[in-house]
């Protein structure tokens, strides 16, 4: 039924988290919602990336789920809500008589609001496991645990605009923002560099950030093409070089002696480890002229404020807490923490995910980190919630589902596609099939609820509102138009409806989406000083401990949130991928998302401005390699790797080194995922999608017909 022309809201982009504000608006009809700009959104003052300005083209995509489907055999039927509803709970129950709550799993989403997270993660522990997790294990849990263990918090340590106005050096490492958050990598980055900054680029594919800081008439950029896999070496060369300068002349501003002295612990740890440490030899291993490495550390130990910025190129890996710790280990030597314009920063891939962590979607923290198995924090959070929780940390996503069909019996996921995202992607789609019952709450027919025996229609994040926290822990409102298919439900709605059918009334009814807030703040010490009328349209940033708190721009001023106080150096030492390159898989396989696409590409696929930009999936090969195998540009090629093969068109480039071969996880028919190896970091779970030994054959036939939505 048509209706007038509403007034439009501002909420905040769906896809990456810069945080972006923005204004959807809709028309007479439901389904005509569009995107309109947000002049003085307080993140992105007003300028958009080409993911945001289509994000409303798959609000009322043709593939939306609108009604609840059950599986009967091979086939999905239409259901009422009653009978979904009735069919989940039954299911639950029986799961958990028959064999225990930790045979049950929970995926949160990074794509939906805290308000939603916080209740799926408290129906998971009420119900009477910790198996609950979300996809920040696959992108940046290595990051979370060393910057936790070794600094206090696992965000960000300054904020995007601090950095913008302060840092006089950017070291990138293992993160393309130019790509992956390409409005924080314009707005702020960029922008410090037109205005006299340093920028220091580590990775093995030249990409949309090594051109973005071509800028003429300066060499104020270096780009350290290293081998993949080589960042420990790296970064000893950089750590070894400052301590060799600094015992060379000690008044000459290398480290910061008083800092380490009075605000570290573990100094002669490192000194310990480096101490045999080859430079010439590691050099050789990161495929980068010694020199070159030399000139890095020397800007960096002798910038007045550097910066340092991480991602998954550097947390995507069996070593990736090691990794990050050495990003630390710099930071702390050189005093580069606790003021503006330095710090550890890791960028966040999705919309959420900081605050789906934030929130307690995770197996071994509640919301605001409380440790799970620290009783005082866990007592504190079941006085609010009137019951015991479990005291054991449960399992993390990945290891759900590498136990589907074996311990895990049940799957409960909410907007997530671990079919699509996980490693070894054959391998996931052959234990789902083993699940006795798996539900899924989506807004997409995804890979994943292929194999759901319960199917629920979500809204979209532009009919509905919440709170979202971005990449620099700045919490904001999402508010959304009316639903546009009637018989949808919003996350929250389904959650509180579930719970209260399993657990009785009380504890999962709430009166709105605010009240589930209400909630959270009594829970979670960081968000406890805000409210939604404090966040108002500006957001506040966590740790906002008490009412009329403003949130800290940058951590750490006079002391590290660990149990000293100090921040924590550790020396680590080179571990190489678990497979690396021989006779029968001679290359090196690492991936990376596009600009123009995002994650599994439920969404983005489904974009018809999107996909005129990649239609298909290929792979970047260098022009030595390309001869070797005579490839020409633009042929199809099948590439694969001991779990699996793909086939995609070839791009015949020297944006990547010689020995390896990058390509991307967006694309269902051709998906990276396939080939990827699930070894994982031994603490934080994580999996080694960065690395992998891979080969090709030539001559090789498109398939027929166009890419296959997902």
């Amino acid at each position: 039924m048509a209706s007038e022309q509403s007034e439009p809201v501002k909420t905040i982009c769906p896809y990456c988290g810069v945080g972006c504000g923005i204004k959807v608006q809709q028309g007479e009809e439901p389904g005509d919602v569009r995107f309109m700009p947000w002049g003085k959104a307080p993140v992105n003052e007003g300028r958009i990336c080409i993911k945001g300005g289509a994000a409303t083209e798959v609000v009322d995509h043709e593939d939306r789920l609108t009604e609840p489907l059950i599986r009967e055999g091979d086939e999905f039927r239409e259901a009422s809500w009653e009978e979904a509803y009735d069919r989940i709970t039954e299911e639950m129950e029986r799961i958990s008589e028959t064999y225990q709550p930790d045979a049950m799993g929970f995926f949160g989403s990074s794509k939906v609001m805290n308000e939603e997270n916080y209740l799926l993660q408290k129906l998971a522990r009420r119900y009477g496991t910790n198996n609950i997790d979300n996809c920040t294990r696959m992108c940046h849990a290595s990051t979370v645990w060393a910057l936790r263990t070794s600094l206090g918090a696992g965000a960000m340590t300054n904020s995007m605009r601090d950095l913008r106005e302060e840092a006089d050096l950017l070291w990138i490492q293992g993160a393309n923002p130019g790509e992956q958050h390409p409005i924080a990598n314009s707005q702020y980055f960029r922008q410090a560099v037109l205005e006299g900054a340093t920028v220091i680029q580590v990775d093995p594919h030249a990409n949309k950030t090594t051109r973005s800081f071509e800028i003429e008439d300066t060499d104020r950029h270096q780009h350290l093409q290293l081998n993949p896999g080589t960042d420990i070496p790296l970064l000893n060369i950089v750590l070894k070089t400052i301590l060799e300068k600094h015992e060379e002349n000690p008044d000459d501003g290398w480290i910061d002696e008083e800092f380490i002295a009075e605000r570290t612990e573990g100094f002669d740890d490192l000194k310990e480890t480096l101490a045999e440490f080859d430079k010439e030899e590691a050099a050789e291993q990161c495929g980068i002229p010694l020199e070159e490495i030399e000139r890095a550390a020397e800007k960096y130990a002798k910038a007045d404020n550097a910066a340092i910025f991480t991602g998954m190129g550097m947390s995507q890996h069996a070593c990736g807490v090691d990794n990050v710790q050495n990003e630390i280990n710099l930071a702390l030597i050189t005093g580069n923490l606790g003021r503006p314009g330095t710090g550890v920063n890791p960028l966040r891939g999705q919309n959420n995910v900081q605050g789906t962590c934030d929130v307690g979607a995770m197996p071994n923290v509640l919301p605001g980190y409380q440790l799970v198995d620290d009783d005082e924090a866990r007592e504190s959070v079941e006085d609010v919630w009137g019951f015991e929780i479990p005291d054991e940390p449960g399992l993390t996503n990945v290891e759900i589902s590498n136990a589907a069909g074996s311990s895990i019996h049940g799957l409960y996921i909410m907007g997530e596609n671990p079919v699509m995202s996980e490693p070894d992607a054959n391998e996931v789609r052959e234990r789902f099939e083993e699940l006795e019952f798996m539900v899924v709450q989506d807004i997409f027919m995804t890979e994943t609820a292929e194999f759901a025996d319960v199917i629920l229609p979500a809204t979209t994040w532009a009919e509905r509102g919440g709170t979202v926290t971005n990449t620099d822990r700045r919490v904001q409102r999402m508010r959304g138009v009316d639903k546009v298919h009637e018989n949808t439900k919003h996350d929250l709605e389904i959650l509180m409806e579930i719970g209260s059918r399993l657990f009785g009334e009380e504890a999962f009814r709430f009166e709105d989406v605010e009240a589930v807030f209400e909630e959270l703040r009594q829970v979670c010490p960081s968000y406890y000083g805000m409210t939604y009328e404090l966040l108002g349209e500006e957001g506040l940033h966590w740790p906002c401990y008490e009412i009329g708190d403003e949130g800290d721009p940058f951590l750490y001023e006079d002391s590290f949130d660990t149990e000293n106080g100090l921040g924590q150096i550790e020396g680590v030492v080179h571990q190489p991928p678990k497979e690396v390159p021989d006779d029968e898989y001679p290359l090196t396989l690492t991936t990376a998302r596009l600009e123009e696409h995002y994650n599994t590409g439920t969404m983005s696929r489904r974009s018809p401005t999107l996909m005129r930009q990649h239609p298909e999936n290929f792979v970047d090969v260098h022009p030595n390699d390309a001869e070797r195998y005579d490839i020409e540009d633009g042929e199809y090629v099948t590439l694969k790797s001991r779990r699996g093969e793909i086939t995609l068109k070839a791009q015949v480039t020297t944006d990547i080194k010689e020995g390896s071969v990058w390509t991307t996880p967006h694309f269902a028919e051709a998906s990276a995922n396939v080939l990827t190896n699930d070894v994982l970091d031994e603490r934080a779970k994580i999996p080694e999608y960065k690395a992998a030994a891979a080969e090709i054959d030539v001559g090789i036939e498109p398939a027929e017909g166009a890419p296959a939505d997902d």
